[in-house]
Formats: C-alpha cells, structure tokens, sequence
C-alpha cells in the first residue's frame, strides 16, 4: 500500500485538517500518516482558538516519519507561522538531499471557512520562497492565488489568466480552485503546467454549511500521485472525490439554545453518487 503524509493543523471538528486527509486517503486506498502542526478548536462557522506546535516538535515528527516509511508523496496544509513554514522545508530539502524521492501538494492555507487567519503575513513570502519551489502542485484558492500574486482576488472571467501568471511566479504547475466564487451550477478549475492552461468543471452542490473542501481536494491528488497517476488526471480525481463527499455531507442541528442551522461535516466515501462527475480537461 502506498504511504502519503499530511503535514497540517488538527480540526477538532474533523471536518478539515489532518482528519479530512486521513479519510481522504483511505478512501483511496493510501496508508496515511500526519505530522501536526497546530491544533485548532473550529467548527465550519467558526475558529475559536490556534495553538501552534513548536518547530522542533514538528520536525521531529516529519523527520522521524521520514526515516521509517516509504512516503510517496506529501501534502502540506495549515503551517500557520513563517518558521514553520521554513521547519517543513529544511526537513523536506534534507530528505531529499538523502536521496528521498516523493511528490509534493502545498495547499496554500492561509483563512478558515469561518474567516479565522491561519497563515500570518510574514509567512507568505517564506512559503513562495522555501516550500513552494519543492512542490509538484500548489493548490490556491482565489483568495489565495491573490495574495500570492499580491493582488486583489481576480475576476472569474480571468482565472485561467490567473493561474499561468501564479504558475510562472512560482515556477511550479498550479491549480486554481473556483469553489468559492459565488452562483452558477458549475464550479471551474485551472490547471496551469509548462505554460498551458486547462480547464475542468463539475456540478456545485448547493446549501452545504461545511469545511475542509481545499484540505480534502489537496489530500486527493496526494493520494492520486502517491498511486503513480499523472498530474492531470490526480486533480481530476481529486475533483471527482471532493464533488462525492460534498454530496454526501453529514448535518447535524447545532446546540446553542434554538439555533438550527445544520452544521456539515465533508463524508469522503468512496462512492460516486450518480450523475456528479466532472466533466472533461478543455
């Protein structure tokens, strides 16, 4: 079986976080393991508390975990501090430099669902600088991809403009996610690589109160790389996954004196229910 680690905060809620990769990638027959970089007390409406690890403990974890497992591929997640950032770097670099070989996801985490900040400022360049370089894909929101590029969030319209422009800063393939902008019955992805972009599209699942769609889909291609698929078709499974698990989101009322907004948690069977796949690469 093959081994993929997550490198990420802990969702008390399990909704996001080391929790959704661990599902994720059982669910894709991967054996997965974590190295926790902060715990966090949140649901999807809210971040109450960040309690960040120190850098020794989390590089004792990656380093240890690298010593004793054939990890395939890594996906990054809440670092949460610009010497974390640099941590997770320095112990994936010298891994490699070893002679270690496996494929890495950043997942750029930088606000929660529930607008909590869970990448400081000073972090944003150490990541561009340190960890992106080793990445086989990053995997940007349009938040994200904004600040990355340090602009505004840009227009749909632009977003497979958007995605060449990050790739060639980066120098690293992304994908750009389009969950988060609002309407329409389809949500896009670009998939930018060696100066083209493509696109792919699925249904939106709609009035879903949930989280840890961006950790899940992250995890996903993890998964799929760790299992030896190509890029294109990981993102494509990934998406497929995410579009699945939103489908089959889990509500419970919430228990504050009335309120009965339904809280969602992300439910990664590996099922497809009929008629949510995605479409093809245009």
């Amino acid at each position: 079986m093959p081994v993929a680690l997550t490198i990420a905060g802990s969702d008390c809620c399990a909704g996001a976080g080391i929790q959704a990769d661990l599902k994720t990638f059982t669910a894709f027959g991967v054996y997965g393991l974590t190295a926790v970089t902060c715990a966090v007390a949140e649901t999807p409406l809210e971040v109450a508390q960040v309690h960040e690890f120190e850098p020794d403990f989390v590089a004792e974890q990656v380093g240890l975990l690298l010593r004793r497992y054939p990890v395939a591929a890594i996906k990054t997640g809440m670092l949460g501090s610009a010497a974390l950032v640099e941590t997770v770097a320095k112990a994936l670099e010298g891994h490699r430099a070893r002679g270690g070989s496996f494929r890495l996801v950043v997942d750029p985490v930088m606000v929660a669902t529930a607008g909590g900040q869970l990448l400081a400022s000073d972090a944003v360049t150490t990541l561009v600088e340190r960890l992106i370089p080793l990445a086989s894909i990053v995997t940007p929101n349009q938040y994200e991809a904004g600040v990355l590029l340090g602009q505004e969030a840009g227009d749909t319209a632009l977003a497979g403009d958007a995605a060449l422009e990050l790739a060639a800063k980066l120098g690293v393939p992304v994908v750009l996610k389009g969950g988060d902008a609002g309407g329409g019955e389809r949500v896009t992805d670009w998939l930018a690589v060696d100066g083209e972009c493509r696109s792919i599209s699925g249904p939106r699942i709609q009035a879903v109160t949930t989280h840890g769609t961006g950790c899940t889909f992250a995890a996903g291609i993890a998964a799929q790389l760790a299992l030896g698929a190509a890029l294109d078709d990981a993102v494509r499974q990934a998406k497929n996954f995410v579009t699945a698990a939103l489908a089959q989101t889990l509500s419970w009322p919430t228990m504050n004196g009335g309120d009965d907004q339904p809280i969602g948690a992300l439910h990664p069977l590996p099922v497809e229910p009929e008629g949510l796949a995605v479409g093809d690469w245009e």
